[in-house]
């Protein structure tokens, strides 16, 4: 996912925001990738390729930088530095209505037959 050019650029602005551990994480450029993917696709952290590491660890290490406040100093980083981000964030809110919502007729009139039931 992300190229070496990227990860060049990437890598000491991540290091320098990181909360540092008593164990650094595993593979975090397969990490990031991981997370950049599901973030790009909307998909749930569970549909992560196979190839970008387990699905868990991208979430535990997202979620854990998010309470961190590392995404903020993250951008703030690129921010000064001048750097093109290509992202877009879209509004994942997820509100259900009630079945009466739906648009039914009422009084047991069948809209796509027209037949009084």
């Amino acid at each position: 996912m992300l190229s070496d050019e990227q990860w060049t650029v990437l890598e000491p602005l991540v290091e320098a925001c990181r909360p540092i551990g008593k164990t650094p994480p595993q593979d975090l450029r397969r990490t990031l990738s991981a997370i950049l993917w599901r973030h790009q696709n909307g998909a749930k952290w569970r549909a992560v390729p196979v190839e970008l590491g387990p699905w868990w660890r991208a979430a535990q290490v997202f979620m854990r930088w998010a309470r961190a406040g590392v995404w903020e100093r993250l951008l703030n980083l690129v921010q000064e530095r001048g750097l093109r981000l290509g992202m877009v964030f879209l509004d994942g809110t997820n509100i259900q209505a009630h079945q009466k919502a739906a648009g039914a007729a009422r009084g047991g009139i069948s809209m796509s037959f027209g037949v009084q039931l």
